[in-house]
């Protein structure tokens, strides 16, 4: 897999896919079917190794049943 340089909104990212997850109770494969995204990839963008898309933001906004922003953001509870 080919490896980018790793910025802070990754991390953001991440943190607030499995916080929001875990308080659905989704496993990360019921996220990723509710997602139409494969569950490795779902996996390396939860896990900061994945520089995910826009489009796929979105997608796992969806799947979260949430706004694409709330994912971003550095403000969300811990």
């Amino acid at each position: 897999m080919k490896k980018t340089h790793k910025g802070p909104l990754r991390d953001v990212l991440a943190r607030n896919m499995r916080r929001l997850r875990a308080e659905r109770g989704l496993s990360q494969e019921a996220l990723a079917h509710e997602s139409g995204i494969n569950r490795t990839y779902l996996s390396g963008v939860e896990r900061s190794e994945r520089n995910v898309s826009i489009d796929n933001i979105a997608r796992i906004a969806r799947g979260l049943k949430v706004k694409a922003w709330m994912l971003l953001d550095d403000n969300a509870k811990p």
